[in-house]
């Protein structure tokens, strides 16, 4: 997981928990019920991430690989 979209999901977790924490404070549902979506937005993103890295498929580690010679057509 690269760090800069793990800071990015901490973030957005905790920005709706603060969201949740202020619409139940002001009695507001929609802010308090947003601020729950994105906690769980913010968690299904990590687990996302999680299952990229025990597959191995982060960006910078990718599987291809450029062929370094090309195919030599036959001259029939």
């Amino acid at each position: 997981m690269t760090a800069r979209n793990k800071l990015r999901n901490k973030a957005q977790y905790w920005g709706g928990r603060a969201k949740e924490t202020v619409g139940r404070i002001t009695g507001n549902r929609r802010t308090e019920y947003e601020g729950k979506r994105d906690q769980v937005k913010a968690s299904v993103k990590d687990a996302g991430e999680k299952v990229k890295d025990a597959f191995g498929l982060s960006g910078s580690q990718r599987r291809y690989q450029p062929r370094t010679q090309q195919r030599r057509s036959r001259g029939l």
